[in-house]
């Protein structure tokens, strides 16, 4: 006669944790903004003048034309201090990030810390973006918040306003 053990149900969810997959490991983020078709190429050079962003990468459309006959923009890969931003256009309607008008539908907002805010804005101020109020310095320190002209929202913070109101 076969030995039955006896089980208050316990070893059917340990049976099931141990045959459960591993979890995914991610190997970072990447903030990718898209922008209206036909203005990637616009919004990369806006991100250049407004936050010294260095293009590291690019990829483009071998059937879509840009001026000149060249390929255009599809995305390009920009560095922004330590951070990686993705500027890429959008190809058709598979995006819901836009609205119709252009401007982004989500409450995104980039946050941007620099030792100078008041040079920061004003650079960004310069390049083309749109300060909302003034600079201004409260307890946390000194920021300022600007919409970019694809309707992206940045805030410029003192790199020490982390740790004052962390």
């Amino acid at each position: 006669m076969a030995e039955v053990a006896a089980t208050n149900g316990s070893e059917a969810p340990a049976a099931a944790a141990a045959a459960a997959p591993a979890p995914a490991v991610f190997a970072g983020l990447k903030v990718q903004l898209t922008v209206p078709a036909g203005r990637a190429e616009e919004a990369a050079a806006f991100y250049k003048a407004a936050f010294a962003a260095e293009e590291v990468a690019r990829s483009t459309h071998p059937k879509r034309k840009g001026e000149g006959e060249e390929p255009s923009l599809l995305c390009a890969e920009l560095k922004v201090g330590a951070a990686t931003v993705l500027v890429c256009d959008q190809a058709a309607d598979d995006v819901p990030a836009l609205r119709k008008e252009g401007a982004l539908a989500s409450g995104l907002v980039l946050r941007l810390e620099t030792s100078d805010v008041n040079a920061a804005a004003a650079q960004a101020a310069a390049a083309g973006a749109a300060l909302q109020g003034e600079v201004s310095e409260d307890s946390c320190g000194v920021g300022a918040t600007l919409v970019d002209p694809f309707g992206v929202t940045w805030v410029l913070a003192s790199a020490t306003s982390a740790k004052k109101c962390a």
